[in-house]
C-alpha cells in the first residue's frame, strides 16, 4: 500500500523528477551512519535491494523523513540507492563475480577510517542562496529562456521538414509515405531518446546532458541538409530525433530543481506550450522557405542555424540546476582550496557504469507504464492527443491545399488558429493554477494530484468537437469557408495543451521521486502513437474521406472523455493502491 504522508518544505521542495529528491547513494562506509541515522526505527529502512517493486516499497518507508532529504546525508544515500538501484555492500560483496582484489605491496586493506559525516558537504539549510529554488527570479527567467530555446529547436525540427515532402520525394524519386518517414524516423527519436538521458541527467548533471544532445542535434540537422541521398536523410532525421530529444525530458526536470509545487505548474504550463506550438509553428515558416528559391533544404539549414544558437546558448550561460550536482561542485571547490581529499558530496560516493544505466535504469519506465492503471490511461491519452498533433500534419494540407487549393506558404497559415487556441488553453492552464494551489492549502500545504485535472476537464470535451467541427466543415470546400475549419483549430489547439499540460502534472505529482521514470514511460508512449500517425494519415484520409476520417477520431476523443473525471473521483484511491505513486 502506497500510502506515505510526506511533507514539503516550503523552501526546498522536490517533486520533479527521480533523483532531485536524492543527491547522492551510498559506499561502503556509510552502512553504520545510516543505522545511527534510523536507529529508533529499525523497520524504516529494510535490509536489502530487491526488484523495481521492493525498491518503490522501501522509499515510502522513508515518510516523513523526505522532509529532510538534503538535510539528512543518510536518507539522500538511501534514496539514491533505491532510485537508481546501487548495491549495498553486503549486496555489492554478494554479486561480486571475484575475489577482493588485494592493496598490493602486503598491505591490509583499511577497516579503520573516519566517520564521513563531518567531511560530507551539504546546503546550508533551507535558505541556503546556492539551492536553486533560492535562486532570484530573474536569473531562473533567464535560465529557462535559454534551455526552452532548445527546446523550441527540437520541437520545431519534427515538422520544420513537413512542407518539404513533396519536394524531397521528387528529388529522391520516392513516394509520399516514404518521404513521410524523416516524420516519423525523427519522432520515433522522442520514444527512445528520453529513456536514455533521463537517467543519465540524474547521474552526470542537466548541463552536460544538455550539451552532448545539442552538439549531435545540430550535427546531424546540418547532415540532412546536405544529404545526398534519400539513405542518408532518413539515418540523419531518426539520430537527430534520438540525440536531440534530451530537452524532452531535461528541460522539464530542470523546471522542478529551479521552482517549488507551488510556482512549478506555471513553469510546465510554459514548456508545455513550446512542446506544441513550435511544431505548428514550423510548418508554416518552413512552407514560404519551400516555396521560395531556397528550396527544402534550407527547412533543415534554419533548424541547423537557432539549433546552434540555442547550443551557444546553454554552452555559454546555463548553470547547473541538478542539486547533487551543485554539491559535488561545492565540495571540489572546498578540496581544492583545503587540500582536504577526505571532503566529497554525497553523490561522488557512487558510480553506475553504462552496463548498469542499461540494466537498472531504463527497463523501470517502461516497467511503469505498463504495470501501473494511472500511469498507462494518461500516457495512452496523452499518446492520443499527441498523435493527432502529428497527424494534423498531412491533414490539414488534404483540408487547404487539396480542399481550398490554396498554395504555397498560404496553405499552412490555417496552423495559426491551432496555436491561438493553444493560448488560450494556456492562459487557462496558468488560472488554474490559482484552483490547485488553493487545493493545496486546503490540504495542510500537501500537493492534492487530482486538482491538477481541472484544466483538462475543458479540454477533453473541446478537443473533439474541434476534431468533428474541423473535418466535417473541411470536407466541403466548394460549400463551407475556410474560416470554419480554421476557426475549429482553436478548439482542437485548446483541448491539446490542456489536456496535456495537466496530464504532465498529474504525474508528477502522483509519482513524486519516481516521476522522471513516469514521464520517460510517458514520453515513450506519446511519441511512439506520434510516430505512427502520420504514416497512415493521407491515407485514412483519403480512403475513408476528410468527414468519417474525422468522425473516426472525435469518437476515440469523446470516448476519452470521462478519464480525467475518473481520476479526479477515484485517483487517490488508485494511488493508495499503486506500487510507486504516493497519497499525501
Amino acid at each position: 500500500m502506497a500510502n506515505s504522508n510526506i511533507s514539503t518544505t516550503p523552501k526546498v521542495e522536490h517533486a520533479g523528477d527521480d533523483n532531485s529528491l536524492s543527491p547522492t547513494s551510498s559506499s561502503s562506509h556509510n552502512s553504520s551512519s545510516a543505522d545511527s541515522e534510523f536507529a529508533q526505527d529499525p523497520q524504516s529502512l529494510p535490509d536489502a535491494v530487491g526488484d523495481v517493486e521492493n525498491q518503490a516499497k522501501r522509499v515510502k518507508t522513508l515518510d516523513e523523513e523526505l522532509d529532510h532529504v538534503e538535510a539528512s546525508d543518510a536518507v539522500s544515500r538511501e534514496l539514491s540507492r533505491v532510485l537508481t538501484a546501487a548495491y549495498t555492500t553486503e549486496e555489492e560483496n554478494e554479486h561480486a563475480k571475484t575475489p577482493m582484489p588485494p592493496m598490493g605491496l602486503n598491505k591490509e586493506i583499511p577497516t579503520d577510517f573516519p566517520d564521513p559525516e563531518p567531511y560530507t558537504v551539504s546546503f546550508n539549510g533551507p535558505d541556503d542562496p546556492l539551492h536553486p529554488h533560492n535562486w532570484n527570479m530573474k536569473r531562473k527567467v533567464w535560465i529557462c529562456a535559454i534551455i526552452g530555446a532548445m527546446t523550441a529547436a527540437v520541437a520545431m525540427g519534427s515538422s520544420m521538414y513537413s512542407p518539404g515532402i513533396l519536394e524531397v520525394s521528387e528529388e529522391f524519386h520516392i513516394g509520399h509515405v516514404t518521404a513521410t518517414l524523416g516524420i516519423s524516423l525523427y519522432v520515433l527519436g522522442f520514444a527512445t531518446g528520453p529513456v536514455v538521458w533521463a537517467p543519465l541527467s540524474e547521474l552526470y548533471g542537466r548541463r552536460p546532458v544538455l550539451l552532448i544532445s545539442g552538439l549531435g542535434f545540430v550535427c546531424f540537422t546540418f547532415a540532412v541538409a546536405t544529404a545526398k541521398d534519400i539513405q542518408t536523410v532518413m539515418l540523419c532525421r531518426a539520430f537527430a530525433g534520438i540525440i536531440g530529444a534530451a530537452p524532452l525530458v531535461v528541460v522539464p526536470a530542470a523546471f522542478a530543481d529551479l521552482f517549488g509545487n507551488r510556482t512549478r505548474g506555471k513553469a510546465i504550463a510554459i514548456f508545455s506550450m513550446m512542446v506544441f506550438c513550435m511544431p505548428l509553428l514550423a510548418p508554416v515558416i518552413g512552407a514560404f522557405v519551400v516555396s521560395s528559391y531556397l528550396g527544402w533544404r534550407w527547412t533543415q539549414y534554419l533548424i541547423g542555424i537557432f539549433g546552434s544558437f540555442s547550443l551557444a546558448l546553454v554552452a555559454v550561460f546555463f548553470e547547473e540546476t541538478h542539486h547533487p550536482i551543485i554539491l559535488v561542485n561545492k565540495a571540489k571547490e572546498i578540496k581544492k582550496r583545503t587540500g582536504n581529499w577526505l571532503i566529497h558530496a554525497p553523490h561522488d560516493e557512487f558510480e553506475l557504469t553504462v552496463k548498469d544505466i542499461v540494466e537498472k535504469n531504463i527497463t523501470r519506465p517502461l516497467i511503469m507504464v505498463a504495470t501501473e492503471p494511472i500511469l498507462f490511461l494518461i500516457s495512452f491519452y496523452n499518446a492520443f492527443i499527441y498523435g493527432i498533433l502529428y497527424l494534423l500534419l498531412s491533414a490539414y494540407p488534404i483540408v487547404f491545399a487539396e480542399g481550398y487549393r490554396m498554395t504555397g506558404g498560404t496553405s499552412e497559415l490555417p496552423y495559426l488558429g491551432l496555436v491561438v487556441g493553444m493560448m488560450f488553453g494556456g492562459a487557462v492552464c496558468l488560472w488554474a493554477e490559482g484552483a490547485y494551489l488553493k487545493a493545496m492549502d486546503s490540504n495542510g500545504g500537501k500537493i492534492v494530484p487530482e486538482a491538477r485535472l481541472i484544466s483538462v476537464f475543458y479540454g477533453s470535451v473541446l478537443f473533439p468537437v474541434g476534431l468533428f467541427w474541423f473535418t466535417w466543415t473541411g470536407n466541403y470546400p466548394d460549400k463551407v469557408h475556410w474560416m470554419a475549419p480554421t476557426a475549429a483549430g482553436v478548439f482542437i489547439g485548446f483541448g491539446l495543451i490542456t489536456i496535456f499540460n495537466g496530464s504532465i502534472n498529474y504525474i508528477i505529482d502522483s509519482y513524486l521521486v519516481f516521476a522522471a521514470s513516469a514521464l520517460a514511460g510517458n514520453t515513450f508512449f506519446r511519441s511512439g502513437f506520434a510516430c505512427a500517425f502520420p504514416l497512415f494519415a493521407v491515407q485514412m484520409f483519403h480512403a475513408m474521406g476528410t468527414n468519417w476520417a474525422g468522425l473516426l477520431l472525435s469518437c476515440v476523443g469523446f470516448a476519452l472523455v470521462p478519464v480525467p473525471f475518473l481520476f479526479y473521483k477515484y485517483g487517490k484511491r488508485l494511488r493508495a493502491k499503486s506500487k510507486y505513486a504516493f497519497v499525501l
